[in-house]
């Protein structure tokens, strides 16, 4: 287990770098985020994570390697599943295209800070009592089944209790007003629509954190690993949403995959104070479901009755009578 005291401030203080790099530097300008910028974003957040990963690998040996890698690979599937969900936000609340990284972006920090308030007493709470793995496990196997027999229809986002109290108070704009969260009407501070999504979006990555933290929680029981395969797959969804939000309906078997790998990490998890199975077979299996639905998702194609954003937004419309 990483025990080194600069670890945690040094890794912290690499996210906020980044972070800041990316905001103030590489997207201090709203803009529209073109395809092929979004992909080079992502290749780089993707070569950061396996430099970490080489890292690991040689100072703390193939063990802890393989439940980064593990972790990560999770963490990353699961965003894709969330990706879908974002973009069927930005669609019901018409967010503006070029607004649009900057909500992601404060939705990152909100969502890393949110993992690090519960990565670590959960492994802690792990380690200690081994029927709280076990439970997690068993939220983990529900999970999957849930995804699995999923019907694909979605929540409303308008009609969430945060947004409908949000809008109660009287505070909340009716028109964006560029990029900004909050803004001042006769020196009274009111909320603009950004703000709400930006609220949604927070509100929907705790939904997903029920999921994907107990799911990495069952591959390694040291908090840095955890806590650092989350927040690089997290750095990188932003720029993946500009890849991947217009082609999910490619991906029509990733959801059947991803409820597999729910119900994998849930069965480890179970059976982990009797039995720890091999990082390295974890690892095996988790790529081999993920890739197995993309391959498969490839290789057949066009299924009837999947829904996209752009579908979802059509129908949106027509309640609305637009």
């Amino acid at each position: 287990m990483f025990d080194h005291e600069w670890l945690w401030p040094g890794f912290l203080a690499f996210v906020a770098l980044v972070l800041f790099f990316d905001l103030f530097v590489l997207h201090r300008k709203d803009r529209v985020i073109t395809t092929r910028e979004a992909f080079l974003t992502v290749a780089g957040y993707v070569s950061l994570a396996m430099l970490f990963a080489a890292s690991i690998f040689y100072f703390e040996g193939r063990q802890r390697g393989s439940e980064f890698l593990t972790g990560y690979l999770v963490e990353q599937a699961l965003s894709l599943d969330n990706i879908f969900v974002i973009a069927l936000i930005f669609s019901y609340f018409k967010v503006p295209p070029e607004a649009q990284y900057r909500v992601l972006f404060y939705g990152i920090v909100g969502a890393i800070v949110m993992r690090l308030s519960l990565i670590v007493p959960g492994v802690h709470l792990v380690d200690q009592f081994w029927w709280v793995g076990a439970l997690l496990g068993v939220v983990l196997l529900y999970s999957g089944y849930k995804m699995m027999m999923h019907d694909g229809d979605m929540a409303d986002p308008g009609n969430s209790r945060v947004v409908k109290w949000l809008r109660s108070t009287g505070r909340v704009t009716d028109e964006y007003e560029g990029s900004k969260f909050l803004t001042r009407r006769n020196g009274v501070l009111f909320m603009t629509p950004l703000f709400l999504v930006l609220v949604t979006v927070e509100v929907t990555d705790l939904v997903f954190a029920i999921d994907s933290i107990p799911a990495v929680l069952a591959i390694s029981n040291d908090p840095f690993i955890v806590f650092s395969s989350n927040v690089f797959a997290i750095l990188g969804l932003r720029a993946l949403f500009f890849v991947l939000s217009g082609m999910m309906r490619e991906f029509r078997f990733l959801k059947h995959g991803l409820s597999l790998v729910l119900i994998f990490v849930g069965a480890k998890m179970i059976i982990q104070h009797w039995y720890k199975l091999p990082s390295e077979l974890s690892l095996s299996v988790v790529a081999a479901l993920i890739l197995g639905s993309v391959l498969l998702s490839w290789l057949i194609k066009e299924g009837e009755g999947e829904e996209t954003p752009e579908h979802l937004a059509a129908v949106d419309r027509a309640k609305h009578g637009e």
